[in-house]
Formats: structure tokens, C-alpha cells, sequence
């Protein structure tokens, strides 16, 4: 036991033993007194554009109790759910016989096409089949996962980015038959940096090594894949489009504005990326305030829980500080952070949460 000086000229001890922490394992409690303001219910009807209903991620239905997830959606005014875990033939009809011929109305199923068969000359025609397949089965749109980009490669062995002319000849017959197409082209930029003392992500990353994308020997750079994304859009002018996590690029919303200038068939949803939006309130607010007809609703959360959609609710609709973005979780899954509100407009609210949606996917107006 030390003394040290004291302003006053007093003595007090100084306990010199540290406990031994791991960063890791440090969880501090905030000590600010903040308000905090709970919105159980939207301020608008709500369609989320994008939500996993189906089994493409898991073993058995992401909702497993349909009658009480509408109970839920009713009581938090929650319209309709995009399902984005449609696929194609047999699970297709799976999907749309649980919810969309179920409930009309409450749920819009979208299909996948079977990229790999982009393997063998000839692929794109049978990819196209299965699209004309789906769509006379009912789908209501096109998903295109972060695997054209990462994964799928051609005959050759190559990697097929989101600009190949194969990708365009589908999404373009995407468009003729009234298909609008949510695309996730990249995960977080984190993910494509060295998982180094640097990342933002490490934690998630260092969990989730599999995750990672910086390997440049095998993977394109973020930005190789959002120039590819952009040429897409603009090569299929005829089709329209859902950016899906802000257009993949929440980081940094003026690459976004580019994106939304550059492409009138492109919207934007906000699922899964509160922890980055809720860091720069202020600019997001001003992206809806200049495009207020291009940013939907979304969650990306699955099994959808009230916790998730009031947390939404709140950084869209008040002035709230530093609350957490994932409630319930003892370490946020993205990063050590907590987010801020958006105070969005009240007049702003009604086209974010359903309007811009119901024009996209081709619903009648309320």
C-alpha cells in the first residue's frame, strides 16, 4: 500500500494491484443518465423489406409460430414482411404456401436463383428458366446474395462479380417480368480489412474468422465490389433495386447519395445496420431528408422479436443517447458501441416506414 498526494496536502492509500482483465472481458456500465424513451408501436403502417421467414439459414422455419409472430406484427403496426427465404421450385412453394397464400397480404415472399450452375456453359439459360419458374409460381421479387462476388465462379474457374454480363442478362429479365431485386453485393467494410489491431469488427471477426474477405489472393476488394454493383444498376435500368444494408455501404452515406444519383431504380433498406447509422445520426437524417423516397424500412432480424422493432422505432423516431442497438445481448454482436437517435420528421416517417416500399414492390397505397 502507497500514499498519494492529495491537492489539499493529504495523504489517501492507492491499492497498486490491477486485476488481471482482458479486454475481452471488460464490460462497463455507463454511468450518464440518459432518457429513455420506448415506442412500442411505428407512427406509420411498416413494411420491412427485409426479414428471413424461411429455412435457407437454418435447419428448421425462422418463424416457428406464425399465428403469434402476425399477433406481434399487429400489435407493433407492422404491415407486411418481405421474405427473402423463398429459393426456388420445391422450397419455393414451401415458403409460399406457409405465408403468402396463408395471409395474403402480410407476407411477400422473394426467390433465389441457383448461381452455380453459372459453372457449366449454358447456366445462365437454366438460371433464367428457374426466374420465369418462380416468378409464375408466385414470387414477388429476386434476392441476390454477397455470393455473386465472393464465391460463384464461371466455367473457367473465375471468380462472377455483380457486373458479369451473365449476372446483367438475369437481373435484366428480373425487370420484364416486374421482379424488383434486393441485392447484398458486400458485407461491412471491416471485413475486407487485415484482421489487425486496427479493425472495428475484431471481436465479431476473431469469432467468425470465416467471415473475413481480406484475403486478396481469393476475394475482390470492397470497393471492387461496389464499382461492380453500380455498373449493374446502371446496365439494368429497366429493373429495380433494394440496396440491401444501406446499399452495403453504411459507412460512408455520400458513396450512398453517389449510388442513389447514379441509379433512379435504386433504393436503400436499413436492415441490419443500426450499430453503424446509429453512430452518425445527424448525416443519416440528412440521406432521408434529400432522398426521402429512397430509403425502406428493414430489420434483417430473425426470429423477429418486439425488442428488435421498438430499438428500431426509437433510433428512427426520437432524440434518445447512447442506448444499446442490439438490446439483450451482454456484448453487442458488431462492436463496442452504443448508438444515438435519429429524430426523424414526423412527415418523413410514413414513406421510410411503408410508402416507399408499397410503390417498390407494386402494393396498392394505403
Amino acid at each position: 500500500m502507497s500514499h498519494a498526494p492529495d491537492p489539499l496536502g493529504s495523504t489517501h492509500p492507492v491499492t497498486t494491484e490491477v486485476p488481471d482483465l482482458r479486454l475481452v472481458d471488460w464490460a462497463p456500465r455507463a454511468q450518464v443518465s440518459l432518457p429513455v424513451t420506448r415506442v412500442a408501436r411505428a407512427a406509420a403502417s411498416v413494411i420491412d423489406v427485409h426479414n428471413h421467414l424461411g429455412r435457407w439459414l437454418t435447419t428448421d422455419w425462422c418463424a416457428p409460430d406464425v399465428p403469434a409472430l402476425l399477433a406481434m406484427m399487429d400489435d407493433a403496426g407492422i404491415e407486411a414482411v418481405v421474405n427473402l427465404d423463398g429459393l426456388w421450385g420445391a422450397e419455393l412453394e414451401a415458403n409460399l404456401d406457409r405465408y403468402d397464400r396463408a395471409h395474403p397480404g402480410r407476407f411477400l415472399t422473394f426467390c433465389q436463383v441457383d448461381w452455380t450452375l453459372l459453372r457449366r456453359p449454358g447456366g445462365e439459360r437454366e438460371i433464367q428458366d428457374q426466374l420465369r419458374d418462380s416468378a409464375a409460381r408466385g414470387a414477388r421479387g429476386i434476392k441476390v446474395w454477397k455470393n455473386v462476388g465472393l464465391t460463384v465462379t464461371g466455367p473457367d474457374g473465375e471468380l462472377v462479380l455483380p457486373d458479369d454480363p451473365r449476372v446483367v442478362g438475369v437481373l435484366a429479365l428480373a425487370g420484364e417480368l416486374g421482379l424488383p431485386a434486393l441485392v447484398h453485393v458486400a458485407d461491412p467494410k471491416a471485413f475486407f480489412d487485415p484482421l489487425d489491431v486496427h479493425n472495428e469488427r475484431f471481436d465479431e471477426l476473431a469469432g467468425q474468422p470465416d467471415w473475413s474477405f481480406a484475403d486478396r489472393d481469393h476475394y475482390p476488394t470492397f470497393d471492387e465490389l461496389l464499382a461492380a454493383f453500380e455498373r449493374l444498376l446502371v446496365a439494368t435500368p429497366g429493373t429495380r433495386y433494394i440496396g440491401a444494408h444501406v446499399g452495403c455501404v453504411a459507412e460512408d452515406l455520400d458513396h450512398v447519395e453517389r449510388l442513389l444519383r447514379a441509379a433512379p431504380n435504386l433504393v436503400v433498406d436499413i436492415a441490419g445496420r443500426l450499430g453503424e447509422l446509429g453512430r452518425q445520426p445527424r448525416r443519416f437524417r440528412r440521406l432521408v431528408e434529400r432522398f426521402p423516397d429512397r430509403v425502406l424500412f428493414g430489420t434483417d432480424a430473425y426470429p423477429l422479436s418486439r425488442e428488435q422493432l421498438e430499438v428500431h422505432f426509437r433510433f428512427l423516431e426520437t432524440d434518445d443517447e447512447y442506448f444499446d442497438y442490439a438490446p439483450g445481448e451482454e456484448i453487442p454482436p458488431q462492436g463496442r458501441w452504443q448508438i444515438s437517435g435519429a429524430d426523424l420528421p414526423a412527415d418523413l416517417l410514413p414513406g421510410l416506414y411503408g410508402d416507399n416500399a408499397r410503390r417498390v414492390l407494386g402494393l396498392a397505397e394505403r
